[in-house]
């Protein structure tokens, strides 16, 4: 039976007692000053994790490091540019990786699972279930599933972009009751850590409590996030019920036993399901639906389907069931959704109600173009629709 989290823990304090906690940890908290894996960072983090396991709770890691772990066998002078060296880079790399993970847990009689996810298996239902009942499956028979995103095989456009992202997706994945992130410092700071004046911020309660604060300092040579893309992971966990602390490495016992360091991000909205938080957050689009201003109203304020009468043009090579835009008459981004139709269908049902579309093509495509199970509104003024429109019903 799949675990199911309690309500979100109210502070850091309660994190000792949680049953389930994510942690993922960074290229640049594994590896050298030349950018190559430490062993011995690598089994120090170890260590607290599996004292945290001997205590009770559940681990799962989502760990950086593959292509990291590839640079010295491969005499790589750093990390690589290009996609084809990466994904070589990476497939060379997860396998040293994951071995030296196997070796430091079965010191404390601790058995690893390797999972290797792309963007696929968090959006697509039979994907997601997949991973969500292998992940259980893992947990129950005592394992440490132990996740990176599958470098190897990953384009840009099916990439979840970072492991700080996907691991705020693997949280609602195995409904953990917090996300630990460690990274290269001590927490969120009030500017540039080292800077003078610069502080840790110990707690923020919600988005206001960060505004001004100057996070534009960029991510290790061996790592692909920073702090910007820290806080976007954070925004997806807190704002669908996970707290997460944001702390380094070094401050992993720390931060599990409840103490005092980095930051605190509390929870700030309910649960929601997996793959309307992927589509909300971190889904590249494949095409975009135009629609009326009726149909604006109709899902901002009524929560209905997409329905091809409200719809007045299309752009994009898509297929059903990819994640499109949803795009209203000011080029605002109004929703993002699992499209129902392959983009060559849809001119026929453009500004067509349903009942025609029945009576003219027979059952099958009096369907909705975005069911409202598989669609998720987007804040005002996110995003703005760029370029021309195809199949203009005007």
């Amino acid at each position: 039976m799949a675990h199911v989290s309690a309500a979100p823990l109210a502070n850091r304090a309660l994190l000792p007692a949680a049953d389930r906690i994510v942690v993922k940890v960074g290229s640049s908290s594994l590896t050298d000053e030349q950018g190559r894996l430490d062993p011995q960072r690598l089994t120090d983090l170890v260590d607290v994790l599996a004292a945290r396991r001997a205590a009770g709770g559940a681990v799962v890691l989502v760990s950086s490091g593959a292509i990291a772990s590839a640079i010295g066998p491969l005499g790589l002078p750093g990390r690589p540019r290009d996609l084809a060296t990466q994904q070589a880079a990476a497939s060379v790399g997860q396998g040293l990786l994951v071995a030296h993970y196997a070796r430091a847990f079965a010191r404390h009689g601790l058995r690893v699972g390797q999972v290797l996810l792309t963007a696929d298996d968090t959006v697509r239902r039979t994907h997601y279930r997949n991973a969500s009942r292998a992940l259980e499956k893992l947990l129950a028979l005592g394992v440490v599933p132990v996740i990176n995103e599958n470098d190897a095989v990953a384009t840009e456009e099916i990439k979840f972009g970072d492991n700080d992202r996907l691991a705020a997706l693997v949280s609602h994945l195995v409904h953990a009751d917090a996300l630990v992130l460690l990274t290269d410092v001590d927490g969120l700071h009030t500017g540039p850590p080292g800077e003078p004046g610069s502080v840790r911020i110990p707690t923020v309660l919600g988005p206001e409590d960060v505004e001004g604060v100057d996070v534009s300092r960029r991510g290790s040579a061996v790592g692909t996030g920073g702090m910007v893309t820290k806080l976007d992971s954070v925004a997806i966990a807190t704002g669908t019920g996970i707290p997460v602390v944001l702390t380094c490495t070094a401050n992993a016992e720390a931060a599990l036993a409840g103490l005092d360091v980095g930051t605190w991000f509390a929870a700030t909205g309910p649960r929601t399901s997996i793959r309307l938080l992927w589509l909300a957050h971190a889904a590249r689009t494949r095409g975009r639906l135009l629609v009326d201003a009726g149909a604006v109203r109709a899902l901002r304020e009524r929560g209905t389907s997409l329905l091809p009468a409200g719809v007045t043009g299309y752009d994009g090579d898509f297929s059903a069931g990819d994640p499109v835009e949803v795009v209203g008459p000011d080029g605002a981004v109004v929703a993002r959704g699992l499209v129902a139709y392959d983009a060559d269908e849809v001119p026929a049902l453009l500004g067509r109600s349903t009942r025609e579309l029945l009576a003219e093509l027979g059952p099958g495509y009096d369907r909705e173009l975005v069911h409202r199970d598989d669609l998720v509104l987007v804040r005002r003024g996110q995003r703005r629709r760029q370029g021309e429109v195809k199949g203009s019903a005007r």
